[in-house]
């Protein structure tokens, strides 16, 4: 996937030997969406608001922060959001998970421990995102679900649609898969309510801006900020979906990096990123809640939070109070 990942975005000619595959995929995307549309497989409503944040790209957009970016917002304006997500990565026995922040990322997924941490809000994950959100319905008194990914899950009924675009890497070559990134065809994205941009954003895009300064350790409570850091060098790792852009927002603060690019989602081993060398190891956020129990002093993560413009916060409101009549 990683040597796929590397040639979609780079619009390489060989690929086209594997449009009719494309073609085909692009096809049964298109005939399953259609037997929901129409009715003819059925689709489930839950009696809450349910805002869906996706992408139509495979690998990560920046889903993440703008979910937790939308859940702080919607608290702050007298909402009770409640959180649902597919677990993707978690080993657990039996599904839907409840999450917390001390659930175990191996069980629920990794994402799903940091959103449990960073927002505050209940969470229940699972491969059926509607089971998950009847899980989350009957045991928190939320009155609206977000669910991080789920786009393409068409089972689950949605009010609210946000597609988050890398907006450096776009949609690549264009091609559905496997001869390109897209898990639908660029024509989807006229259909939703928000499209929102995690970097350079074009007409009729939000723009979403990630920053932070605050480092903090891993193996305790100590915490510095990135200036810290940039009298030596520095190994980075991220297994996520675009590890560049850690890196390149390491280097943009200053520091010299020595980047260490992982497949999203990676399980580290125990003892995986002790380096020989003394420098200190900085991570994400996400792969931080991965290497809890086997941190050393040496390691570090750096939280990362997500900007959108207001006027993005008032039409989501508007298109709230439109749902709930």
């Amino acid at each position: 996937m990683k040597r796929l990942d590397y040639y979609w975005y780079r619009k390489s000619p060989w690929l086209l030997l594997l449009w009719p595959l494309s073609a085909l995929f692009c096809l049964l995307v298109l005939l399953r969406r259609g037997l929901f549309a129409g009715g003819l497989r059925r689709a489930y409503r839950m009696p809450v608001p349910v805002i869906i944040v996706g992408n139509i790209t495979v690998g990560g957009s920046g889903k993440t922060p703008t979910v937790l970016w939308l859940a702080d917002y919607l608290k702050q304006h007298g909402y009770r959001p409640g959180l649902i997500s597919r677990g993707y990565g978690g080993q657990a026995e039996c599904w839907p998970q409840s999450v917390t922040a001390q659930s175990e990322a191996r069980q629920v997924g990794d994402e799903a421990v940091l959103l449990a941490r960073r927002s505050g809000c209940p969470m229940v994950v699972g491969p059926d995102r509607v089971a998950a959100a009847e899980q989350l319905l009957a045991k928190h008194p939320v009155n609206v679900i977000i669910s991080d990914d789920g786009m393409q899950h068409y089972r689950l009924q949605r009010d609210i649609e946000i597609a988050v675009l890398d907006g450096e890497r776009r949609l690549g070559n264009g091609y559905c898969l496997p001869a390109g990134p897209l898990r639908e065809p660029p024509s989807r994205l006229a259909s939703v309510d928000f499209i929102v941009a995690n970097g350079p954003a074009r007409a009729g895009e939000w723009p979403l801006s990630l920053d932070g300064d605050e480092v903090l350790s891993l193996s305790g409570d100590r915490h510095c900020v990135l200036n810290d850091f940039a009298a030596t060098p520095v190994h980075a790792i991220a297994a996520i979906g675009n590890p560049q852009r850690f890196f390149d927002f390491l280097r943009a603060k200053g520091l010299e990096v020595i980047g260490h690019d992982y497949p999203d989602h990676h399980p580290f081993a125990p003892g995986e990123l002790d380096f020989t060398d003394p420098y200190p190891v900085l991570m994400t956020e996400k792969d931080a809640v991965k290497y809890l129990d086997h941190a050393s002093e040496r390691h570090w993560f750096v939280p990362v939070s997500a900007s959108l413009p207001d006027q993005f916060g008032h039409r989501l409101l508007a298109a709230l109070e439109k749902v709930n009549g």
